[in-house]
């Protein structure tokens, strides 16, 4: 894992971003010598998952559980 300083994380950015996205390689972010923040690339794209039911409703009805 790569490990980079937040001030040349934000000047350098997208191209961090591209690198993560093509090599698939973390990135840890740090701030004086401390972790911050790590970039990791996404696994999976977003538009393969399927919603299989109605996520807005709950599990179980409240009224059921007095």
């Amino acid at each position: 894992m790569k490990t980079i300083a937040a001030g040349k994380f934000k000047a350098q950015c997208l191209e961090i971003i591209e690198y993560v996205r093509t090599t698939g390689e973390e990135v840890l972010i740090t701030k004086r010598g401390k972790p911050l923040a790590k970039l990791v690339p996404v696994r999976k794209p977003f538009e393969d998952f399927t919603i299989v039911r109605d996520i807005e409703s709950p599990i179980i009805s409240w009224d059921k559980l007095d």
